[in-house]
């Protein structure tokens, strides 16, 4: 496992996050493929650092530089999760070692809506202990994956 550093986002992520989420292969595996332009990035950015109790927002480093993202959204009594490794960083095993790390800050349920063709997020997601839950059509077919907290003894 790579030594992993989530921090907390902040305003200055906001170029990367940017560069991060109009890459094409990000947006493929996004549910809004469309690109994102600057300024409504920036208000979005803002307006999730502002909720910290419904979006929680993180950066992945390695060695103080940036791999990847992720993102935690209050639904109902769960937090759904998503995660986007930089382009440049990708098939190195950051996603699954961001992941991991993440889910052990939660001890509420967990879930993840992963779409059908995003093969590397389903075995990142699999492996971090989610399970299938249901597919759905939405937008093409997307599945949803579930993690219970675990046990307290």
């Amino acid at each position: 496992m790579a030594n992993i550093l989530l921090r907390p986002a902040n305003e200055q992520d906001a170029d990367c996050l940017f560069k991060w989420r109009n890459d094409p292969e990000t947006r493929h595996a996004s549910h809004n493929t469309d690109e994102v332009v600057l300024e409504s990035h920036f208000t979005w950015l803002k307006a999730s650092l502002s909720n910290p109790e419904k979006r929680l927002l993180w950066i992945a480093e390695v060695d103080g530089i940036a791999v990847g993202s992720c993102r935690a959204d209050r639904v109902g009594d769960a937090w759904e999760l998503s995660w986007t490794i930089a382009p440049e960083a990708r098939g190195k095993g950051f996603a699954h070692d961001m992941l991991s790390k993440l889910v052990s800050y939660f001890d509420e349920p967990l879930l993840a809506e992963v779409k059908a063709d995003n093969i590397a997020s389903i075995k990142v997601a699999e492996r971090s202990g989610f399970v299938l839950k249901k597919s759905v059509k939405k937008g093409g077919n997307t599945l949803i994956y579930s993690r219970q907290p675990p046990q307290k003894s």
